[in-house]
């Protein structure tokens, strides 16, 4: 029982380890990126770097899904932790058609 209590309170205390962080995902760079979203490395981190950079800043959390390697999973697991400026709150969900209309002006 000691055991299992001990593996429990180690459980629970690494949890936030795991957990996203705030981050602005139109200003920070590909370390602060890989480090503050939960299953983003260095890799995906980049290419969020690169798709802002070639394209503009994000207009959505959702629209990271544009990036290669992103899907709406990785994004709705770090939804609470996205921003997409100064504001403190989290990103909301694009407004329908707004995806498409970015995806239209991809070429």
């Amino acid at each position: 029982m000691n055991r299992l209590s001990i593996m429990l309170a180690a459980l629970f205390l690494a949890a936030p380890a795991f957990a996203s962080s705030p981050v602005n995902i139109n200003t920070a760079d590909a370390a602060t990126l890989a480090q503050s979203l939960d299953g983003v490395g260095l890799s995906k981190a980049e290419a969020i770097v690169a798709w802002r950079e070639a394209n503009g800043a994000f207009e959505s959390a959702d629209q990271l899904t544009m990036v290669k390697g992103i899907g709406a999973s990785l994004v709705s697991r770090n939804r609470d932790a996205i921003r997409l400026g100064d504001s403190p709150k989290p990103a909301t969900r694009a407004k329908p058609g707004k995806r498409a209309a970015a995806a239209d002006t991809e070429h």
